[in-house]
């Protein structure tokens, strides 16, 4: 145990209060965006404590040694984590074979990438985005944060030894780890761009790093085998103070801070992490009360389990997801069973994985082996052989058949349909502006002539308009007044599958959408169709499917159509849990705006068939997108 390694070592138990802070921030993060916006702050405080602790215990072994072991730190790093991590793989691969096998696709590269601990580069070499979970949903997502860690775990001791070999004392070590820290967050803001998804900062361990750096820096100046019990009241006042404020910014953060605000990457998650940093400071600290208050039984209890609540949580999500339909009709509901269920996998996991092997001898793993197998092979003795084994064999058997990029018919399908709507949408900007470009200065032509060109036209087309008010169930009157309609559609994924449509209906319309669309990201895109006078009055908006807004993203978005009158596509997903959240808060930007006009797709959507949408219960199908543009024609034709 690491207590009896290093003497003058120490549990401190209200680090399990900040771990416990830590993982419900990042948990409810995912379970519930809308309230816990900053909740993936969660993450740069766990790596706060990780840099602080690993760097304190390495100095604690210098002190004593002289030395340090570096196959023993790698062997006990290998102890804490992979164990647990296996079996998160054995019954996460086992559950996926047996019941969704559409998830072993890129099993083979998820498998190898985290148990390599590159997990995080792999993900962005493949283009993986953390904040598009709906377009993307996978069981693994998180486990970038583990590659980051051991990436860490992996250089810093060798960086540790170095600094004590060359520069010895401490404070000017601090100087050097704070400004290598500041030169990573400094990265982050340069490879940071405004409005794009910002996964490549948020993944990359040469953008987040500083996290840990800042936490190892700390240890350093804050060695906690050093640092007194009895302290003046003044200076336990101003400690306590300290870790207040502390917290009680870090749980602001965790309401308000957007992933999405620029501040964030910016310097914002550095600042932030330096606040995590005096937090903790302030709980190691035996003269201060922070270590007391934050010492009780419900924190204990999470602290420990904090790996395996980590690890869980985003497989229990998506698979309960992916079972459970209309989740959002009982939202509350749906959370506790979820959170149940990521805290019975994650005590499973600590009772038969993490307190069994916390103090295992590595050295007798073969002849543990031998006596699983010694005859009787199946006992009382052994009640988790069994088990084990149709783990160990379903799981093996998900690898080997799980497949590499692998596209479903209907994921075929879609793929083709969003690929032509593109060059559809494409078109239609061009046609705009050709038409506008072109010069207006027919004067000569006389008005009998003109009339005459118009009725000649008019015949010309009669037909194709009774066969496109056939093909969309209009009448041929609401086709005739569709052609004159002249707007301009922005959206997202759900839109964009309805190009088509849209056009076959609204020859006049210019259409712009593309996936994983959010509004936090549109601003720009709206500024540039404004510049090509391309943004016409009225606009057709259909945002909402990929996430909710706070007040002052929408505000400002809708800002950017002046006076235009906004018809705006409510979200139908109702396997997503933020379907009604984002509906009701679009009804009360309706209220707020008046030139804001709903299109109540989601009721008309849940009164119509199944076979409107593809298997996401999203996309629309070409029976779908009948009805899609059946409703906004008659929306817009009002």
């Amino acid at each position: 145990m690491e207590a009896k390694r290093l003497k003058k070592s120490r549990y401190i138990t209200g680090l399990d209060g900040v771990r416990t802070l830590a993982v419900v921030g990042v948990i409810l993060y995912h379970l519930m965006p809308d309230k816990m916006r900053g909740g993936y702050l969660g993450v740069p405080l766990f790596f706060a404590i990780s840099g602080y602790l690993i760097t304190d215990h390495l100095r604690q072994e210098w002190e004593q040694e002289g030395r340090i072991s570096l196959k023993q730190f790698y062997l006990r790093r290998l102890k804490r984590l992979y164990p647990p991590l296996v079996f998160f793989f054995l019954t996460t691969i086992t559950y996926i074979t047996l019941f969704q096998r559409n998830l072993l696709n890129n099993l083979k590269g998820v498998v190898i990438s985290t148990l390599g601990y590159f997990n995080n580069w792999w993900q962005i070499n493949q283009g993986l985005s953390y904040f598009e979970r709906y377009s993307n949903p996978s069981p693994f997502t998180h486990v970038w944060y583990l590659s980051v860690e051991a990436q860490n775990y992996l250089i810093w001791p060798l960086l540790f030894i170095l600094l004590m070999l060359l520069v010895k004392k401490r404070r000017p070590i601090f100087l050097i780890v704070f400004v290598a820290a500041l030169a990573s967050a400094i990265w982050m803001a340069v490879q940071y761009v405004p409005g794009a998804d910002p996964t490549r900062v948020y993944y990359g361990t040469d953008t987040r790093i500083f996290s840990i750096w800042l936490g190892s820096a700390a240890a350093f100046i804050w060695p906690s085998n050093r640092l007194r019990a009895k302290i003046p009241q003044q200076a336990k006042r101003i400690l306590n103070g300290v870790g207040l404020a502390s917290l009680g910014i870090l749980i602001l953060a965790f309401f308000k801070l957007d992933a999405n605000y620029t501040f964030i990457y910016w310097g914002g998650m550095f600042l932030l992490s330096i606040v995590a940093v005096l937090l903790i400071m302030v709980v190691v600290h035996p003269g201060a009360s922070l270590d007391k208050w934050l010492t009780n039984p419900v924190f204990a209890y999470i602290g420990k389990r904090s790996y395996g609540i980590y690890l869980y949580q985003y497989p229990v999500m998506i698979f309960y997801e992916s079972k459970v339909k209309n989740i959002s009709n009982n939202l509350w509901l749906h959370t506790v069973i979820e959170l149940l269920l990521i805290m019975i996998c994650a005590e499973l996991s600590y009772q038969l994985v993490d307190k069994r092997m916390k103090n295992f001898d590595y050295s007798k793993t073969w002849q543990t082996v031998k006596g699983w197998f010694t005859p009787p092979i199946f006992s009382k003795q052994k009640p988790f052989l069994l088990p084990g084994l149709v783990l160990v064999l379903v799981s093996v058997v998900g690898f080997v058949i799980a497949p590499t990029n692998h596209v479903t018919a209907e994921q075929q399908r879609m793929q083709e349909q969003i690929l032509k709507n593109r060059e559809i949408a494409e078109a239609s900007k061009k046609k705009a502006k050709e038409e506008a470009s072109k010069t207006t200065d027919s004067t000569a032509t006389s008005e009998e002539t003109t009339d005459s060109s118009d009725k000649e036209a008019a015949a010309k087309s009669e037909a194709q308009l009774k066969q496109v008010a056939t093909n969309y169930d209009l009448s041929l009157e609401e086709v005739k007044s569709a052609e004159k309609l002249q707007f301009t559609a922005f959206g997202d994924s759900v839109m964009l599958g309805a190009a088509q449509g849209l056009k076959d209906v609204f020859p006049n319309a210019v259409v712009d959408a593309d996936i994983s669309r959010q509004i936090w990201n549109s601003s720009d895109l709206i500024e540039s169709l404004a510049k090509q006078d391309l943004l016409y009055d009225p606009v057709l908006i259909g945002l909402g499917t990929n996430g909710d807004f706070s007040d002052a993203q929408f505000d400002s978005f809708i800002k950017l159509f002046g006076n235009r009158q906004v018809y705006w596509v409510n979200v139908h997903a109702p396997s997503l849990r933020l379907q009604n959240v984002v509906n009701d808060h679009l009804n009360e930007m309706a209220q707020k705006y008046g030139n804001l006009t709903i299109i109540d797709w989601h009721t008309y959507a849940s009164n119509g068939s199944a076979d409107w949408f593809y298997e996401d219960g999203i996309h629309v199908t070409p029976k779908g997108l009948i009805a899609y543009v059946k409703l906004i024609s008659e929306a817009l034709n009002k």
